[in-house]
């Protein structure tokens, strides 16, 4: 299986300083910033880049979940939201993700819906990955 490779710079401190960051072979690079991390300056930041992935991820488990009980679906759609908050004991952490997906599934109720999206979310590698964070799922059939 291949190794995935992203890359961020950053110059000078913390409140002032800025940088970028790059993911894989270029699909995305962005400039983040103190501003854009813990205000809701330009840019991007990790956080982001974190639900990005797991929507990416999740959306690609519960198709194939749900394509391999013979139930494709026409359209998966899943938004992740990220907490990031100040931790008690001193510094920050993520202490929840919510993962929001609707899908088009013909054929299937929304009990087999609900048996799929919950076996995507404890299969998903990017799930597996942030088991430090509660992740919250909230999966709708639509269509």
């Amino acid at each position: 299986m291949p190794v995935r490779t992203s890359e961020a710079v950053w110059q000078g401190d913390l409140p002032t300083g800025h940088g970028t960051m790059k993911v894989g072979k270029g699909a995305y690079e962005g400039a983040y910033s103190f501003p854009s991390r813990f205000e809701n300056g330009d840019g991007t930041n990790p956080e982001e880049l974190i639900a990005a992935a797991h929507a990416g991820c999740y959306s690609m488990a519960l198709s194939n979940g749900l394509a391999q009980a013979g139930h494709t679906p026409t359209r998966v759609h899943t938004t992740a939201r990220v907490h990031f908050e100040r931790d008690p004991a001193g510094g920050f952490h993520i202490p929840k993700i919510e993962l929001h997906t609707e899908a088009e599934v013909p054929g299937l109720d929304d009990t087999g819906f609900q048996e799929q999206a919950e076996a995507a979310k404890k299969g998903c590698p990017i799930s597996k990955l942030l088991t430090g964070a509660e992740i919250v799922l909230n999966a709708r059939l639509v269509g």
